[in-house]
């Protein structure tokens, strides 16, 4: 059995690494255009504020350790054309700008995304970067060095944990979204006001609903971002606006949806059954909404490739969907969103109420305690839990990967208020938080 995965980040590693194990026999080829694989681009910005000292732990696999199991490795070969229905794939050395030319039984297609760039003027001048792979985490370090007006474009996680990260450092941040709050596909507004005041706090200016035109400069170098509001000093400007899936490859040969996700069952087959795909390149169901939905995080990558390798040969083992669950620490604060907020909810058309819970991790008789934050959105009719959030300068976040479960098992509030959680002074109340949530619905 020849098998061909195209791109080794999180899902390609994770693939790949398996299927060594399950098909001792197989001929494995990887095809990666850059040269290295498995990059943690969620520790760009904990490099870039000194947190890890030492670039090279941000990888957790190696090209080297790949063929060593036996596996094919051909790096820095990028993937120029495939034709799935005769099982051809050509691709492009790029040290050598020559191509070569394979077939293959089965197609693994793990391209992962790529940041979304938008056609704005002077967007191609050289202090204008993007933040994706371990070669922008390089540049973006070097150059911020000498810069001191830094401007991030977008307000999702990377570009929030960049601006906190060059806060610390000493630089006059200017943060830029069009979107009126910070983190709004992760969390209400009850939430994000404590973070933007965090960042006002410390000297952040936050340009909030605020669409970029363009990007002024000299020589190649910018030297300012202007949006309608206004103009932004800068010497520095991190794109940070979103990701899009890298599937041109297959364009209308396999089924996608409108953004070029790839749509995949659960056994991460395609509309063709000798076609997988995998994390950031698809598609998947989001529980909550029981609909695709693109969501590209590396915990959905990395069990998504698990699942490419179980199922190759046939359906093994099924994947149980998503909730998007992921977290995020800003300053003090430790934050986890699972599922739907209650704005997204409504956008989407379903009738949902929310509790929000404030309450002190542990007894007031304890020498110390901590407020916690949690709001859980349900439907109103059903009770069923859809999403929730939590917030404290205490450690809670485990908390939302049990309500994670909770939506993935399609719980209602009802069964949330008598869930068996244990009791301890110091770890929680005798109600936990979450119980209180859903009491308070009953």
């Amino acid at each position: 059995m020849k098998i061909a995965v195209i791109g080794c980040t999180h899902a390609g590693t994770a693939a790949v690494s398996n299927m060594v194990k399950l098909y001792p026999e197989a001929e494995i080829t990887v095809y990666e255009r850059n040269d290295n694989i498995s990059f943690l681009s969620c520790g760009i910005a904990l490099h870039v504020s000194g947190v890890v000292k030492d670039p090279n732990g941000l990888f957790y696999s190696s090209p080297e350790e790949l063929t060593e199991l036996g596996v094919k490795m051909l790096m820095e070969h990028e993937v120029v054309d495939i034709n799935v229905e005769e099982k051809k794939i050509t691709a492009r050395n790029l040290t050598e700008d020559k191509d070569v030319t394979d077939t293959f039984d089965k197609l693994v297609m793990t391209t992962g995304s790529w940041p979304v760039i938008p056609k704005i003027e002077g967007i191609n001048m050289e202090n204008v970067l993007l933040c994706k792979n371990f070669h922008h985490a390089n540049t973006i370090i070097e150059k911020a060095k000498d810069a001191q007006n830094i401007v991030v474009v977008g307000a999702g996680y990377i570009g929030i944990e960049l601006v906190e990260a060059f806060e610390m450092s000493g630089k006059n941040v200017t943060l830029i979204d069009g979107e009126t709050r910070i983190l709004s596909k992760y969390l209400d507004e009850s939430f994000t006001e404590i973070v933007e005041k965090d960042f006002t706090d410390r000297g952040v200016q936050l340009a909030l609903g605020e669409t970029v035109n363009r990007f002024i400069g000299e020589n190649g170098k910018v030297s300012a971002v202007q949006t309608a509001n206004g103009q932004y000093e800068a010497d520095l400007v991190i794109l940070c606006i979103g990701f899009q899936p890298n599937t041109g490859l297959l364009k209308g040969q396999i089924d996608m949806l409108a953004n070029g996700a790839i749509k995949v069952d659960e056994y991460m087959r395609t509309s063709n059954e000798d076609v997988f795909a995998a994390g950031d390149s698809c598609a998947i169901r989001y529980n909550p909404t029981g609909e695709y939905a693109y969501i590209p995080l590396a915990t959905n990558a990395v069990r998504m490739g698990t699942l490419v390798a179980k199922n190759l040969v046939k359906p093994t083992v099924r994947y149980m969907g998503t909730q998007g669950t992921s977290g995020i620490k800003i300053y003090d604060q430790n934050i986890a969103t699972t599922g739907l907020t209650e704005a997204s909810a409504q956008r989407m058309g379903l009738n949902v109420k929310s509790v929000t819970i404030v309450e002190h991790d542990r007894p007031e008789f304890m020498p110390t305690y901590e407020e916690v934050q949690l709001k859980v959105v349900y439907e109103e009719d059903s009770k069923r839990i859809v999403g929730a959030q939590v917030m404290s300068k205490i450690d809670v976040t485990q908390s939302i990967n049990t309500l994670s479960v909770c939506i993935q098992n399609k719980m209602t509030m009802d069964e949330l208020g008598f869930v068996d959680f244990f009791f301890q002074p110091h770890y929680n109340k005798p109600w936990n938080f979450l119980n209180q949530a859903g009491l308070q619905v009953i």
